[in-house]
């Protein structure tokens, strides 16, 4: 594949993107963490600053460093994912237009689809990762996921991206799973990528934060006022601690796949697991496509166990697993999917590799299935 990385490395990249600007006698990590309010000026047109919820300070070093990190031009950051997806959503969609979201991705998306934008007169289309590039023929917004949450299947972007361009439909993606130090969905034809740093980003579950970015500024702009309007602003104690986490990130995500290549080599050939997916893996469906867009697969892995039973136990035997619905974080976790409504089967489980060490996961996990 075409490197659109550039010449650094993931981890330099990150610690590049979240440093301060270097000022003499000033401290390394001096990230402003400001107020709601401002002081101003008889030059009623002079503030760049005026009232927390349209912009401040913070933010704009949060949003340097996600667009930096993403091939972007401008990044804008919410109060949460889904924030950030659904005020791309309102900006791009009107009463008319047909909308093509994941229909084998995170639920809430296509809840959000079908309960408030069909509502509005949206015509909404839910499309599985394979179906995709068929549906974008008939669509003016698509939304694509991918690696998909939970399924992890993988949408051919370039293909998507002409397909869509053949139409003059936008093209939103979802990055979550992948990340920017995975995956650069910009370079491959997308118009805008959105995501929740919640994850893998800020990495320690502490948090909420949504972003979007991309390089056509009256779509930024369009979304800009959005944020304006709705107020699903960022918190800047919170767009401070995703600055001061952003640094860290490459090694933890590197981390996180090292674990989660692992993990799915050895789930694969276990008697207790089934259907086991992960883009890196040589037999996996998605793995050409993969391989082809992707430079690291991400940290997130499914399986099915027996059943919801099996789950359970299988989390309460090991030391290291943590049940949790969020993913991304430095433990590793378990999510029984079925629990949400997904439509898997009751022992699916999405697994979130963490950061520990990759010979003493592996081998937790092996004892905590043995015998299931």
């Amino acid at each position: 594949m075409t490197d659109t990385y550039g010449t650094d490395g993931p981890s330099t990249r990150c610690v590049k993107a979240a440093s301060a600007q270097a000022i003499p006698g000033q401290p390394v990590a001096a990230f402003p963490i400001t107020a709601s309010a401002y002081h101003l000026s008889a030059d009623e047109t002079a503030e760049l600053d005026t009232y927390g919820r349209g912009s401040n300070p913070t933010w704009r070093q949060l949003e340097s460093a996600l667009a930096q990190l993403e091939g972007a031009t401008a990044a804008l950051v919410f109060g949460s994912g889904m924030a950030a997806i659904t005020a791309a959503l309102r900006a791009l969609t009107a009463p008319g237009a047909t909308l093509v979201v994941p229909a084998d991705g995170y639920y809430q998306v296509r809840a959000y689809a079908t309960e408030y934008l069909a509502r509005q007169g949206v015509n909404v289309v839910q499309a599985a990762s394979g179906e995709m590039i068929d549906a974008a023929g008939h669509a003016d917004v698509v939304l694509a996921e991918t690696p998909a949450n939970p399924s992890l299947d993988v949408v051919d972007l370039h293909r998507l991206g002409m397909a869509c361009r053949a139409r003059n439909a936008r093209l939103i993606v979802d990055n979550t799973a992948a990340t920017p130090l995975g995956q650069q969905p910009l370079s491959l034809g997308a118009d805008l990528v959105v995501a929740s740093a919640t994850k893998a980003l800020s990495g320690h579950s502490d948090l909420l934060c949504g972003y979007v970015a991309g390089s056509h500024p009256e779509v930024v702009d369009a979304i800009a006022r959005e944020r304006l309007l709705s107020g699903p602003v960022l918190g800047a104690f919170d767009a401070w601690l995703v600055l001061r986490s952003l640094g860290s990130a490459g090694l933890r995500f590197e981390r996180q796949c090292e674990n989660a290549g692992a993990l799915a080599a050895m789930l694969d050939s276990h008697p207790a697991v089934a259907g086991v997916r992960y883009p890196g893996l040589p037999g996996d469906p998605a793995y050409p496509v993969a391989t082809a867009q992707m430079r690291r697969f991400g940290g997130l892995v499914s399986a099915e166990l027996a059943d919801a039973a099996a789950t359970h136990e299988f989390v309460e035997r090991s030391e290291l697993l943590v049940a949790s619905t969020s993913f991304g974080g430095i433990h590793t976790s378990v999510d029984r999917r079925a629990r949400w409504g997904d439509d898997v089967k009751a022992g699916f489980v999405r697994i979130s590799a963490g950061i520990e060490d990759t010979d003493d996961l592996v081998a937790d996990v092996e004892r905590a299935l043995h015998g299931l």
